[in-house]
């Protein structure tokens, strides 16, 4: 299986951005780890490189609740934004909710390839990783 460029976390949660960090170094299938505290930073960062596929992540894993921007806002933000991409993202929620009606709302946006429950294990990421 060869490994995928980049990989990003939005999550203000530093320990488990932390810990996220270490399980995906951990799997050698992942050549960098780009973080973003919040929403705004990563679609600002979208924006910036939408014609710089080789800065854009293969995957994202995306944080519900987070100040200035949150995963829902960025959801939105990108959907509009995902046309002019000339890359496939996949997007992964990964959130401590586990609320019936943002796993619903969820999976039904179609940018959003799953939604999961943290923390997440080495053999979940590393499934992840083979679904691309």
């Amino acid at each position: 299986m060869n490994p995928i460029k980049t990989l990003t976390l939005i999550d203000d949660d530093n320990i488990f951005v932390f810990l996220t960090k270490k399980v995906v170094e951990q799997t050698n299938l992942v050549d960098l780890i780009k973080v973003f505290g919040n929403g705004l930073d990563a679609i600002n960062f979208i924006k910036e490189n939408k014609d710089n596929v080789d800065a854009l992540p293969e995957i994202i894993l995306l944080d519900l609740s987070m100040p200035i921007m949150n995963g829902w806002q960025f959801l939105e933000e990108f959907t509009k934004l995902n046309p002019l991409i000339g890359k496939k993202i996949t997007i992964y929620i990964c959130s401590s909710s586990i609320s019936h009606d943002d796993i619903t709302r969820a999976k039904s946006i179609n940018e959003v390839s799953d939604y999961i429950i943290k923390p997440i294990t080495k053999d979940k990421l590393i499934d992840l990783i083979k679904t691309l």
